[in-house]
C-alpha cells in the first residue's frame, strides 16, 4: 500500500511542476510581447474601454528627464492633463504593462506667412512651404512603403524624446547632434525661463530639469498635445551625425562615455589593449567604434547620440508638421519660429558651446573618418542607417554604396 501512495504523490508532484513551468512560460511570453502586436486594431481617436482606467506611467530616458512635481503629488498641466509624479514603482510598472494610446492624425496646419512677415517676399515663403510639403511627402511615402501603419497606437516610449512648450504649443523631438542643445535653449526662451539663448549654459540645458517632456503627462495630456500642437523635428545627414557624436564623446575627456562605452569597446575589439586603456576607456578609434555599432551582440547598449532618428522620434507613428534639416538649420529654424509667432527678436543661435574652437563636423570631415574603414564596413554602416537616408532624402555618401 505504501509504494502506491508514494507513486501517487510523485504523479501529483510532477503535475504541479508542469503547471508551474507552464504558467511561468506564459508570464514570460506576455511580458516580452510588443503591446502594438497584442492590442487589437482600434479606430483612430478612440481609446479602448478595457484600458481606459489605467494610468499612463512615466518612463526614464537618457539625460534630461524634465519637469519637477512636488514629492508624492501630481502637478497640474495646462489644457488636458496632469504631470504624473516620477516614481520608481511606476517606471517599473510601465515595463510590465505598457499603456497604448490611440492617435489621431494632426489637425494642425502651418500658419500662412505673407510679405508683411519679417519683410520677406512672397516667393521666399512659397519656396519654404514647398520644401516642407516635399519633405513630409517623402517621409510619409517611405513609411507607407516600408512600415505597417495600420495600427495607429503609441506607447510612452514613442514620445519619451519629445519636449513640450505649452505657451506657443510646440512639440520638439530631440535628435542629438542635430542642433538639439540650441533648440532646447530656444524652447526655454519661448517658455519665459530665460531672456536670451546666450544666457543659458550647456549644463542648464541638459541637466537643469526645466523643460517638460511629453511622457511626463497623463494619457489625456499626451493625446491632446499630439493632436493640437505643432510637432517638429530636425534631422542631419546620418554619417555626419555619427562622426559628430564620435568626436564629441570619444575624442575629448568624458566622465561617462569613456568608462561606460570606451572600456567595453576596447576590451571587446582591441587586440592587446594596454592596462591603461582598459582602465580609463580613453583612446577609442573610429574603426573600433564602428565595430561596436554594427555588432548585434554589443558589449554595451545603444545610445541616443547615434541611434536612428526613425527610433528616436517614430515619424511613421507621429505626424510631424515640420521637418527641418541641420544642413539648412538657420533658414529652417527661423522659418519655424515665424510660423509659430515667436518674438521677432528671437532667432536660432549660431554658436557652438562645446569645443567651440573645433570645426563643426562637415561632409569633408565625415569622409575623412569613413575613409579609415573598409568598403564592407561603410556599406554595413549605410545599411544600419538606411531608413534615415530614405525617409529624409539624403544621398548616398559614397559612390560605391548600394
Amino acid at each position: 500500500m505504501q509504494p502506491r501512495i508514494v507513486k501517487i504523490m510523485r504523479l501529483v508532484l510532477m503535475f504541479a511542476c508542469i503547471v508551474l513551468f507552464g504558467t511561468a512560460g506564459l508570464v514570460v511570453f506576455m511580458h516580452l510581447q510588443d503591446p502594438v502586436e497584442i492590442i487589437p486594431h482600434q479606430t483612430p481617436g478612440i481609446v479602448p474601454l478595457h484600458i481606459s482606467h489605467l494610468i499612463l506611467a512615466t518612463t526614464l530616458g537618457s539625460r534630461c528627464y524634465l519637469g519637477s512635481p512636488g514629492p508624492g503629488q501630481a502637478k497640474p498641466g495646462p489644457e488636458g492633463g496632469h504631470i504624473q509624479p516620477r516614481q520608481r514603482r511606476r517606471r517599473l510598472l510601465i515595463k510590465k504593462t505598457p499603456i497604448v494610446i490611440a492617435l489621431n492624425s494632426s489637425t494642425v496646419t502651418l500658419a500662412q506667412l505673407g510679405p508683411q512677415d519679417a519683410g520677406a517676399p512672397v516667393g521666399h515663403w512659397h519656396r519654404l512651404y514647398q520644401v516642407q510639403r516635399e519633405r513630409k511627402k517623402i517621409m510619409r511615402d517611405t513609411c507607407a512603403k516600408y512600415k505597417s501603419n495600420s495600427r495607429r497606437v503609441i506607447t510612452p516610449y514613442h514620445v519619451s524624446r519629445i519636449f513640450v512648450e505649452d505657451k506657443y504649443r510646440v512639440l520638439y523631438c530631440e535628435v542629438p547632434k542635430a542642433g538639439c542643445s540650441n533648440w532646447k535653449r530656444v524652447l526655454m526662451v519661448l517658455s519665459g525661463l530665460a531672456s536670451s539663448t546666450r544666457d543659458i549654459q550647456h549644463n542648464t540645458v541638459h541637466y537643469g530639469n526645466t523643460l517638460k517632456r511629453l511622457d511626463g503627462f497623463d494619457r489625456q495630456g499626451i493625446s491632446y498635445r499630439l493632436n493640437t500642437y505643432t510637432k517638429m523635428l530636425f534631422v542631419r545627414e546620418p554619417f555626419e551625425r555619427l562622426v559628430s557624436a564620435f568626436r564629441d564623446k570619444f575624442e575629448h575627456p568624458n566622465s561617462y562615455y569613456h568608462p561606460v562605452f570606451g572600456k567595453a569597446i576596447l576590451a571587446r575589439y582591441r587586440v592587446n589593449a594596454t592596462r591603461e586603456a582598459l582602465r580609463t576607456g580613453s583612446g577609442v578609434r573610429f574603426s573600433e567604434f564602428i565595430q561596436y555599432l554594427l555588432d548585434v551582440h554589443r558589449p554595451v547598449g545603444m545610445d541616443i547620440h547615434w541611434d536612428h532618428v526613425n527610433r528616436l522620434c517614430s515619424p511613421c507613428l507621429i505626424d510631424y508638421d515640420f521637418v527641418g534639416k541641420f544642413e539648412s538649420m538657420e533658414e529652417d529654424a527661423n522659418f519655424f519660429l515665424r510660423l509659430i509667432g515667436a518674438p521677432r527678436n528671437l532667432t536660432f543661435p549660431r554658436f557652438k558651446d562645446r569645443h567651440s574652437n573645433e570645426e563643426r563636423t562637415t561632409t569633408r570631415i565625415a569622409h575623412h573618418y569613413f575613409a579609415q574603414l573598409s568598403p564592407l564596413q561603410r556599406q554595413r554602416t549605410y545599411d544600419f542607417y538606411y531608413m534615415d537616408y530614405l525617409m529624409f532624402n539624403y544621398s548616398k555618401p559614397f559612390d560605391d554604396l548600394y
